[in-house]
């Protein structure tokens, strides 16, 4: 059984020692590599570790993100950040998350309990926002990222083999793996054998993008992408196999990008039609679903019912338990729905708001950056919307409680900053061909000359 740490601290001479190296390595390595203790944390080390202060709930993720503020503050690295509406989106969720949730409980305990969830969420967001910056520093995160998960399918691979998971050490995972109908289904460092495979699954697309940036990038991105496939797979888990898959029709989407308008309206249409011809509800089409067996889609197809069918206990502040309906529903394995019963329709509404204009400034920046950037610079942005779009089919089978929090903050904030530079209303003829020079010439301008563009500039300079 995992070491059940909630409520109390716990920590090891090995997670202190990980920890305060990767504090460190944050505090005094270029920008260009900050990035690298996060993505350290993010791939080998469990949500086990923790410390408790004042009842506030520190794990070494949160700890690590008060050592990158410190970089930011001391170093002098905050920028003038023009919000755009990713970001007072985001903004927004957290603020009438807190809100909707306090007034639900009406507790103290609950308006901690967000207050962290705001901190995790505002935290990371913001500080990948302020150190990523350009579109070089997205393609040098991508690498770091490629060359830090062949050692994690390597581990996972290794407890497929064995049925021991190295990570245990660390408090939160399973020793032994779990196995259903005669499959071990690993979970390396993460909460659950389908976050895990979720993980391989969304990052896949990256990958797939670095190949199309130089052939020096081939051997790295084809063995990258053979990792998360190894992670998927080892994982045995349906959701993150469709979540996988989604991500490449995501890609392959590129050669047919001019019909996508017509395939959204089409797949509206066609789930319309077969609502109305099926004799169960359409998300009942979740049932089918097995490629691993011992599915648990029928399950997830009923929590989805469930909740329609008791839309008004809900949709107005959200639900403190909706085990309430039947026991088996307390484990809501759905990111939608958990962010309704925890604020209400409302921040439903909002998280899928942020996945929309998400899809919409990648769509608006790639067919603006026709003609004018490399096919790389266009890819390296069209593979970010494909990992979105892996993480919409994934959200349907699981809910973020672990790293994957990590990486999805990782992903918007990729995505809030490769486009900006295209997404100006005014921006002057003159500064476009400008800006296609300089990417044909000498590859993507320092964020420094274009601040105007992104909204962001060091302070002093």
């Amino acid at each position: 059984m995992p070491v059940t740490t909630d409520g109390a601290t716990f920590i090891n001479g090995i997670g202190i020692a990980f920890t305060a190296l990767m504090c460190l390595l944050i505090l005094i390595l270029p920008r260009r590599f900050a990035l690298i203790p996060v993505i350290v944390l993010t791939c080998y080390m469990t949500m086990g570790e923790r410390v408790m202060v004042a009842g506030a709930n520190f794990t070494m993720f949160r700890i690590l993100t008060l050592a990158g503020w410190m970089r930011i503050i001391v170093r002098g690295e905050l920028c003038r950040l023009r919000l755009n509406l990713i970001d007072k989106a985001i903004i927004c969720r957290i603020f009438f998350g807190i809100l909707m949730h306090t007034l639900l409980w009406q507790t103290s305990q609950e308006f901690i309990n967000r207050l962290g969830h705001a901190y995790d969420a505002l935290g990371l967001y913001f500080l990948f926002r302020f150190l990523v910056r350009d579109l070089n520093d997205i393609k040098r995160t991508v690498r770091i990222l490629a060359v830090l998960i062949i050692p994690l399918a390597a581990a996972m691979l290794t407890e497929k083999l064995t049925g021991r998971n190295a990570f245990a050490v660390f408090g939160g995972v399973m020793e032994f793996t779990r196995v259903r109908d005669g499959s071990l289904r690993c979970q390396g460092p993460f909460a659950h054998p389908i976050l895990a495979g979720t993980f391989g699954a969304t990052t896949l697309p990256f990958f797939v993008g670095m190949w199309f940036q130089g052939k020096r990038n081939h051997l790295l991105a084809v063995v990258a992408v053979a990792s998360c496939l190894i992670i998927t797979l080892t994982s045995a888990s349906s959701g993150p196999a469709l979540a996988a898959l989604a991500g490449i029709v995501g890609l392959l989407a590129w050669f047919r990008r001019s019909w996508l308008r017509a395939v959204r309206w089409g797949g509206l249409l066609g789930l319309i039609l077969l609502q109305l011809v099926m004799k169960s509800p359409v998300w009942f089409l979740m049932a089918r679903v097995d490629l691993f067996g011992g599915s648990t889609g029928w399950h997830r197809a009923w929590l989805i019912d469930t909740a329609v069918k008791n839309f008004s206990q809900w949709w107005l502040l959200g639900i403190k338990n909706p085990g309430v309906w039947d026991p088996m529903l307390a484990d809501v394995t759905n990111q939608y729905l958990v962010e309704g019963f925890n604020g209400g329709l409302l921040i439903m509404l909002l998280f899928i708001l942020i996945i929309v204009l998400c899809f919409r400034v990648v769509g608006t920046a790639v067919r603006r950056t026709a003609g004018i950037e490399p096919l790389s610079t266009r890819l390296c942005i069209w593979a970010l919307g494909a990992s979105l779009f892996a993480h919409v089919l994934g959200f349907l089978s699981i809910s973020y409680f672990d790293q994957n929090e990590v990486i999805w903050l990782l992903l918007l904030a990729m995505i809030s900053t490769s486009t900006a530079p295209y997404l100006l209303a005014r921006r002057p003829p003159s500064l476009a061909v400008a800006q296609t020079s300089a990417s044909v010439e000498a590859g993507w301008p320092d964020a420094r000359d274009m601040w105007p563009t992104i909204g962001m500039r060091p302070n002093g300079n």
